[in-house]
């Protein structure tokens, strides 16, 4: 069932993307990486809710951060403080923070890093030793590096032009500087998911998809697995590196 929350701010953090503080019930959040389904309009055009993933939360107030696609999220973008807003929250099963791990690290790529933050700060809570790895494609689309200081010591920024950071992708990067960890969790585009999986690291994937009804009811968001189909809004979006099918 959706609730209304209250709008704290919405403001833009980096070329297209903004940050969105939310007033309301965050009880029932309870995992890193569980995401909500926004509702824009009433508009025929807009009729579908929007995923997008928590980036952050606390008692009665969390944060989401969003880049602009299309017409939704652009309609977003002028919400202001005080607006309300129709969310179904929170949705999926997030991140399981496994705690018998030597060094973890965290991969983000783009809109994929936000639900990252929160899991960064509960390892972090849980005294475990973790790195961070986050990857745009130029300097002007970076966000967050500041927020996950606080939480790691060992942070890593890197751009596809090398405006900014190290130069390439996550995992060009993760290799070039030799990077070691024994576990992971990882957020971002499909190839980049699909990459980490191939070559073998064992970790957790958040998997992004389209979808209607965003708690399992219309099966519009199934992903082939290994073993059968799952459900992106309900057994997803996060999935076990074991479990994750790649068609060649």
């Amino acid at each position: 069932m959706s609730e209304e929350y209250l709008i704290k701010s919405n403001q833009e953090i980096a070329y297209n993307v903004f940050q969105m503080t939310l007033i309301g019930d965050t009880s029932k959040i309870k995992n890193p990486g569980q995401f909500m389904n926004i509702k824009i309009d009433d508009n025929y055009e807009n009729f579908l809710r929007r995923p997008i993933s928590i980036s952050s939360y606390k008692e009665n107030e969390m944060t989401i951060i969003y880049k602009i696609f299309g017409t939704g999220t652009k309609k977003l973008s002028y919400k202001k403080s005080g607006d309300l807003i129709d969310i179904l929250c929170p949705l999926g099963n997030g991140f399981t923070i496994k705690k018998n791990t030597r060094k973890s690290i965290l991969i983000g790529g783009g809109v994929g890093v936000p639900p990252l933050l929160e899991l960064a700060k509960q390892l972090k809570n849980n005294k475990m030793d973790f790195d961070v790895i986050i990857g745009f494609p130029s300097h002007r689309d970076v966000f967050l590096e500041n927020e996950f200081k606080k939480f790691s010591e060992s942070i890593v920024v890197c751009t596809i032009d090398g405006s900014y950071g190290e130069k390439g992708n996550v995992l060009e990067v993760i290799k070039n500087k030799q990077i070691s960890f024994d576990y992971y969790y990882a957020c971002g585009p499909e190839k980049m998911l699909h990459a980490l999986v191939k070559e073998g690291y064992i970790g957790q994937l958040s998997f992004e998809e389209r979808m209607g009804c965003g708690f399992g009811a219309c099966m519009g968001c199934s992903h082939k697995t290994i073993q059968s189909y799952k459900r992106i809004c309900k057994e997803g979006p996060v999935l076990e590196s074991s479990e994750v099918y790649i068609d060649e």
